[in-house]
């Protein structure tokens, strides 16, 4: 029997801890990949917080892999493929909750669940865009907004600092907003036109000076955060809601009423990965990665949870 190593969580509220298990065997409509690179995401959370839907479970779904064998009811990949998956992992299922993930040196993934890597990008570069860099691309894909447009970013972080990329090079006028003055640098460097520091000034009026933001993508995860920069909407726009947190949003209906503003989330959706990876090859957008061997998974996972990888955590095996 060949084993391989993997992180597991053994139970609800329970550490990752490395484990050497036996390589999972794919079925007829399966393929086994080979891992080469999973994002650190903090969605992982979730499996720590007990929403798998069993233990012990492998996290990971950001996942970048070789076809090492298909199932036999496998038409679309053969040995070889280099492909990629997310949280949507095909029959229905979730990665890394209702199916095991990507921090091992092999899993196993439903055909229509997986999307091709294409060359022209690496690994380790490609695994952030099946999460974080695809939920802000089709935020992006799918606003309201048309090139020459205000669009804002809030938060240059995990998401944010990819969000700018991908406003900048579809051709809108790009505002980050963020707490200080330590990522003004890089926002402009990343291709914003105007950068916006939320503790000096007040977002909404900059913004509101500057016309009005179409559109607004809120990737910072804080409700405060969030529920003041509906104020910085021109008449008409749309905010974005690319951030998780637990906290209610304080609005009003005259918040709404008043300028006719839409609020809307976005989750990542397969149907739009491939254009997300595409795009990013043509237009040479990429993540800030910290790379981490499998071993060292736990340490990337803590790290990233206190905020401090810049930007996003990779485990490469």
């Amino acid at each position: 029997m060949k084993m391989m190593k993997a992180i597991q969580v053994p139970a609800k509220n329970e550490p990752m801890v490395l484990v050497e298990v036996p390589v999972p065997i794919p079925n007829d409509e399966q393929v086994l990949l080979r891992v080469e690179a999973c994002g650190i995401c903090h969605g992982d959370s979730k499996i720590i917080e007990g929403w798998a839907a069993s233990y012990p479970r492998i996290p990971g779904h950001e996942v970048v892999g070789i076809v090492e064998e298909t199932g036999s009811n496998v038409t679309k990949w053969k040995k070889g493929d280099r492909v990629g998956i997310g949280w949507h992992g095909g029959h229905g299922h979730t990665t890394a909750l209702t199916t095991d993930g990507g921090y091992a040196e092999y899993m196993v993934a439903y055909e229509d669940g997986l999307i091709a890597i294409p060359d022209g990008i690496e690994p380790k570069e490609a695994a952030p865009l099946l999460c974080a860099g695809e939920t802000t691309f089709s935020a992006l894909h799918n606003s309201i907004a048309r090139p020459g447009d205000l669009v804002a970013i809030s938060g240059v972080g995990g998401l944010g600092h990819l969000a700018i990329q991908y406003a900048k090079k579809a051709g809108y006028e790009v505002a980050a907003i963020s707490r200080g003055k330590e990522k003004e640098e890089l926002a402009l460097k990343l291709g914003a036109h105007h950068y916006i520091d939320s503790e000096k000034e007040n977002a909404a009026d900059v913004l509101k000076a500057l016309g009005g933001a179409k559109v607004i993508i809120a990737t910072a995860p804080k409700s405060k955060v969030i529920s003041e920069l509906m104020g910085g909407l021109k008449t008409g726009g749309e905010l974005i809601i690319a951030a998780v947190d637990d906290e209610p949003l304080n609005w009003s209906a005259m918040d709404f009423l008043k300028n006719q503003n839409s609020v809307k989330g976005t989750f990542t959706d397969i149907n739009e990965m491939e254009a997300a990876v595409k795009f990013s090859i043509l237009t040479n957008v990429r993540p800030m990665i910290e790379v981490f061997p499998l071993e060292r998974a736990r340490e990337a996972y803590e790290k990233m949870m206190a905020a401090k990888t810049h930007f996003r955590a990779v485990l490469c095996m």
